[in-house]
C-alpha cells in the first residue's frame, strides 16, 4: 500500500475482533516480564502449518501480540537493508524465512497481495502501508523514503501456503539526530488532502467496541468511496506503549448488495487493556489511498460482579453447617 494507521495481512464494514491477520485482526494483551494478569485465550494465534517447501513441524504459536516478535511459529522476518538516511528513497529488502531455515516463497494471496508491509515510527508520528515486490528467491523489495531519523517498526502481515495468518515485526533504524515527538493528543476529527474524517465510538476494554468512520469532503459526504484491497477502509490500531498491531476491515465488503460505499466505515473492535491507540484508516476517493490517523484511548475494563457470599453458618443450599 503507499503512503497513508485488519493490531495486523501493512509499515512499510468488519464483524471482527481485532486479530494479526489482515482479514482477522489480532487482540493485543499486556506484554513484559511480569505482565498484568489478564485472560488472553481469545488472543491466541493458530498455529501456522506450512510455507515454503516440506517445513519441519513448526512449534505452536502463543498469545503473544501481533508485531512484538521478530520469530513466531519457526517463521523470521529478516531485514536486509540497514543503511537508510532520512528523506533518501532507498530500495527496504527483506525476507521471511520458515522453519526449514530458508526464504518463505509459498503465500496466500490475502486481501488482494501476498504480503503487506507497514513501517511505523516509534512515536507513531509517521505510519506508511506498502506492499513490496518478491524475488524468485524469495527476498521482497520495495522503494522506502523514511522521513526523519530515528527508530521504526516494520510490521509484515502474511499468511505462507497452507497455515495460518502472522504479523512479525522488526526495528529499522535511520541515521541522524532524532528528536521524538509526543504522542499526538486524542482526537475525533482528522483532515488529509482537502477531506475530513470523524471517529465515533469508544474502545472499552474487554468488550467489543463499534467504531464509526465518516468521510467528508469539501463539507459534503462521500457516497463513492472506491474499493481499495477488497474494502472500502483498512483500518491499523497500534498501542503507544509497545506498538503491538491490530488490522481490522469494515463490515461487509463491496459488490456484497448491501455494503454502501460511504460516507460511513464501520468496524467493530475490542481491545484487552486500558491505554493510548494510534488508529491509520486508509480509504481511497477519486484514484487515490488516503490516510487518516486518530490517538484514541481506551477506558477501565469492565468489572464482574462481585459474588454475593452466603451469610456466615450456611450452605449454599440454606442449611446450617
Amino acid at each position: 500500500m503507499n503512503t497513508a494507521v485488519k493490531l495486523g495481512s501493512y509499515v512499510l464494514g468488519l464483524a471482527v475482533v481485532f486479530g494479526g491477520a489482515l482479514g482477522v485482526g489480532k487482540v493485543v494483551g499486556p506484554v513484559g516480564a511480569q505482565p498484568a494478569v489478564e485472560d488472553h485465550s481469545a488472543m491466541a494465534s493458530p498455529s501456522a502449518s506450512a510455507g515454503h517447501g516440506e517445513h519441519a513441524a513448526a512449534p505452536a504459536k502463543g498469545d503473544t501480540p501481533g508485531g512484538l516478535q521478530v520469530s513466531e511459529a519457526g517463521y523470521s522476518l529478516n531485514p536486509i537493508t540497514t543503511a537508510l538516511k532520512p528523506g533518501e528513497p532507498a530500495d527496504f529488502r527483506f525476507t521471511v524465512t520458515g522453519p526449514d531455515g530458508r526464504p518463505v516463497t509459498g503465500y496466500q494471496v490475502e486481501h488482494d497481495k501476498k504480503l503487506h508491509l507497514i513501517v511505523a515510527s516509534r512515536d507513531l508520528a509517521t505510519f506508511q502501508h506498502v506492499h513490496p515486490e518478491m524475488a524468485a528467491d524469495g527476498v521482497w523489495s520495495v522503494k522506502l523514503t523514511l522521513p526523519k531519523a530515528g527508530p521504526y517498526r516494520a510490521f509484515a502481515d502474511f499468511a505462507p501456503t497452507g497455515g495460518e495468518g502472522l504479523t512479525l515485526g522488526a526495528d529499522v533504524f535511520v541515521a541522524g539526530d532524532y528528536q521524538p515527538k509526543a504522542l499526538p493528543q486524542e482526537s475525533r476529527t482528522a483532515t488529509v488532502d482537502g477531506y475530513e474524517v470523524t471517529l465515533d465510538g469508544d474502545l472499552t476494554p474487554g468488550q467489543s467496541s463499534r467504531l464509526t468512520l465518516k468521510v467528508r469532503k469539501d463539507g459534503k459526504p462521500v457516497t463513492d468511496l472506491q474499493p481499495y484491497l477488497g474494502a472500502y477502509g483498512h483500518l491499523v490500531a497500534l498501542r503507544a506503549r509497545d506498538l503491538a498491531y491490530l488490522h481490522v476491515h469494515p463490515d461487509g465488503e463491496p459488490g456484497d448488495g448491501k455494503t454502501q460505499a460511504g460516507p460511513e466505515i464501520v468496524f467493530y473492535a475490542e481491545v484487552p487493556s486500558t491505554g493510548d491507540y494510534r488508529l491509520f484508516l486508509d480509504f481511497q476517493h477519486e484514484g487515490k489511498v488516503r490516510t487518516a490517523d486518530f490517538t484514541l484511548g481506551a477506558g477501565e475494563r469492565p468489572q464482574l460482579p462481585t459474588p454475593t457470599p452466603s451469610p456466615a453458618g450456611h450452605d449454599d443450599d440454606g442449611h446450617g453447617h
